[in-house]
C-alpha cells in the first residue's frame, strides 16, 4: 500500500495510539514536521513515514474534538481578557497615522 503525502493540518495515528498532525512539509528536505498531541514536535523523514506506513504503523485519524491539547491555552488565559481590557488595549495601540510627518 502506498503512503499518502501527508499534508499540513492532517491527523494521524501511531501504532501505540499518539495523535500527532503534520504541521510542515518540506519536499526539497524531503522531512516532515509533526506535533504530538501534547504539543511535542518532532521531525521524520519522507523514507521513515513511508516505510511505517507500509508495515501499518501509521494511519489516519480524525482530529480530536478537544484540540487545546497541542497549544499551551487554558481556560484561565481566555477568561482573563475580559472586556474591561479593551479600552486599555486600543489606548497602547498605534494609529494608522502615527509616524507620518504631513508636511514632506
Amino acid at each position: 500500500m502506498t503512503a499518502p503525502h501527508p499534508g499540513i493540518g492532517d491527523w494521524y495515528r501511531l501504532n501505540g495510539g499518539q495523535l500527532f498532525e503534520v504541521v510542515a512539509v518540506d519536499d526539497d528536505d524531503g522531512t516532515i514536521e509533526l506535533q504530538y498531541f501534547d504539543g511535542t514536535v518532532e521531525e521524520m523523514d519522507v523514507e521513515d513515514w513511508e516505510a511505517q506506513w507500509d508495515e501499518g504503523g501509521l494511519e489516519a485519524a480524525e482530529a480530536p474534538e478537544d484540540w487545546s491539547g497541542s497549544v499551551d491555552v487554558e481556560a484561565s488565559d481566555e477568561d482573563s481578557r475580559g472586556s474591561e481590557n479593551l479600552d486599555e488595549d486600543r489606548d497602547l495601540r498605534m494609529s494608522p497615522l502615527d509616524g507620518i510627518d504631513l508636511f514632506e
